[in-house]
């Protein structure tokens, strides 16, 4: 039985951070005790039996926190069970379809054996920071393709597995 779980993000406009919160809440829920911490402030997982990372994604990496978080604690996050999700398409295609992860995530899957990656629909919205966020704003490609539903299904299948081991 898990006890302790980390979920922490990386996030630019905090799309992603509001995903972490929801899969967060559903750990919570099902009895687990979940620290939510953004990823650049992560400085060690020794005391987690468990870790979830997300990262936004932006031109086809993922944000530079949640990168620098699995380099940097590697070798800790390879000694427990890790779940990956990212966030970033801004249409539906997340809600359509399985999206694989992409290179350099799939990369760092395969370094610690991380139990599961799946990919959600982003959030670009009025105010969001960026020179590139401002151009797909103007362009009206902006929007919310959260689906707080395929999240809190996702994060209960993490629960299930962490509460019946």
């Amino acid at each position: 039985m898990t006890d302790s779980v980390l979920v922490t993000y990386g996030t630019t406009n905090g799309a992603t951070e509001g995903i972490a919160e929801a899969v967060a809440d559903v750990l919570r829920k099902d009895g687990l005790n979940v620290d939510l911490l953004p990823a650049r402030s992560v400085t060690r997982v020794a005391s987690y039996d468990a870790v979830v990372v997300g990262g936004g994604l932006y031109a086809g990496r993922w944000h530079k926190d949640a990168r620098r978080l699995v380099r940097r604690l590697r070798a800790g996050l390879a000694e427990r069970p890790v779940w990956f999700f990212s966030s970033g398409p801004l249409d539906a295609s997340a809600s359509e379809r399985s999206i694989p992860p992409v290179r350099g995530v799939q990369r760092a899957m395969n370094r610690l054996d991380v139990r599961d990656h799946v990919t959600f629909g982003g959030c670009l919205e009025a105010g969001a920071k960026g020179r590139v966020a401002g151009m797909i704003l103007r362009s009206g490609k902006g929007g919310d393709f959260r689906d707080f539903g395929a999240i809190e299904k996702w994060a209960e299948g993490v629960a299930e597995t962490l509460t019946h081991t």
